[in-house]
């Protein structure tokens, strides 16, 4: 387990600290700071793309085999990172460095529900996330602050040896353990058309769009309205990582005890926390501490999502964990891409901003609209859950009896 989460950690880290990274991406590629966030899509739609395809280029390797060199892969990536020329260069990086990851986590994901009791697997699903959550509470933040001190290279440089340490980890500790499960690869496609499969990852996508429409331009958000300076936003960063970490415990434990329940609330404090967000990102104290709650709830999705879709899938776990890793991922890009049209449409030159009248330096109209997006992107979550929750109680009979059987 501490062997995953070392891995989970250095994965987390390089798809979250860009991020944190955009101003001096910007600055020294001399693109937008738009255009630096779709590096943030670009990765995203490298895992949404690759995982299905890496996860059947290793379906017949044995699982430790299929990890070590998934993080083999990560290693070249960052690597490649690092020694990128320009814009286009790094992107294309970006993108071969994603393909480990959804494979990765949806493999990583089964290994650590089989060595649980079945009460306890989503807290052990939580466990090989936990490194993910950590990455924002140091890698993020210490990340950023190498790259303002040292440049962005230097943070994928540490990145890389991140990996090696992950990799090392893998080979030394992780049980030789079986191959996975032969199946035919029709079949493993064919759990999608259940609607139990295909909505959890619809809740999972737009979990994620709802995030990463406010995370991926938060550095910029906090310099332009809260006033913070690079070391502030550093702490503010640590504070949202702690938060993410508290929130994915938090998760673990209420998708053990109720499922589906636990989405649906947990999504409704999320829309109250982000319509929050859009009056308090104008205060310095107020736009930290609605970071460090919203980095609770957002994180206690994450593995009750996960958890949900392992089980409903039943037949195929590998294939199904893996591809709702590409669900979230997807929704990851198209997160990115919707915040970056609102700041195109609402900036000083969009003509939404121009109607409305923004004229202040540079479209700090749409960075202070991003968290209602972001809500209004919860709710449809939230409309799902419920439908989800209906349609597996009525399967089972309605009323507690079901309720009970829903959850396990």
């Amino acid at each position: 387990m501490l062997a995953l989460t070392i891995a989970s950690f250095g994965i987390g880290t390089t798809e979250f600290v860009i991020m944190g990274l955009l101003p001096e991406l910007s600055r020294d590629l001399d693109v937008s700071i738009p255009s630096a966030g779709l590096l943030v899509s670009g990765y995203a739609l490298g895992v949404t793309v690759g995982a299905p395809l890496v996860a059947i280029a290793t379906a017949r390797l044995r699982r430790k085999t299929a990890l070590v060199s998934l993080m083999g892969l990560f290693i070249l990536g960052n690597l490649a990172c690092a020694l990128a020329p320009g814009y286009g260069t790094l992107m294309a990086a970006r993108v071969l460095t994603s393909f480990c990851h959804g494979a990765f986590f949806g493999i990583a994901a089964v290994v650590a529900a089989d060595l649980v009791e079945r009460r306890r697997r989503a807290q052990a699903l939580a466990l090989v996330f936990a490194g993910l959550t950590l990455a924002n509470v140091f890698g993020v933040p210490l990340g950023t602050a190498m790259g303002h001190a040292w440049g962005w290279r230097s943070t994928f440089l540490a990145v890389v040896a991140i990996g090696v340490l992950a990799a090392g980890a893998i080979a030394l500790w992780l049980p030789r353990g079986a191959p996975m499960p032969a199946a035919r690869l029709l079949g493993e496609f064919r759990v999608l058309r259940r609607p139990q499969v295909a909505l959890t990852m619809a809740i999972s996508t737009l979990t994620s769009v709802s995030l990463f429409s406010v995370f991926t331009y938060v550095t910029p958000m906090l310099e332009r309205l809260a006033g913070l300076g690079p070391h502030e936003v550093t702490f503010a960063l640590l504070a949202f990582g702690v938060g993410i970490t508290l929130g994915n415990l938090l998760g673990g434990r209420l998708a053990d005890w109720r499922l589906l329940p636990s989405v649906i609330g947990t999504l409704v404090v999320a829309i109250a926390v982000l319509v929050a967000f859009s009056f308090t990102v104008t205060s310095r104290l107020g736009s930290v501490a609605t970071l460090f709650v919203w980095g609770i709830v957002v994180f206690a999705l994450v593995p009750p999502l996960q958890y949900r879709v392992v089980e409903t899938a039943f037949e195929a776990p590998n294939m199904a964990s893996t591809l709702n890793q590409g669900a979230f991922n997807l929704g990851n890009a198209l997160g990115a891409w919707f915040g970056g049209l609102m700041l195109l449409a609402f900036g000083p030159r969009g003509w939404l901003g121009g109607w409305l009248g923004s004229v202040s330096d540079g479209d700090t109209l749409g960075y202070r609209l991003l968290p209602l997006l972001g809500a209004g992107v919860a709710a449809l979550a939230l409309g799902l859950a419920i439908l989800a929750w209906r349609m597996a109680r009525a399967a089972q009979g309605g009323g507690v009896l079901g309720e009970a059987v829903d959850n396990g």
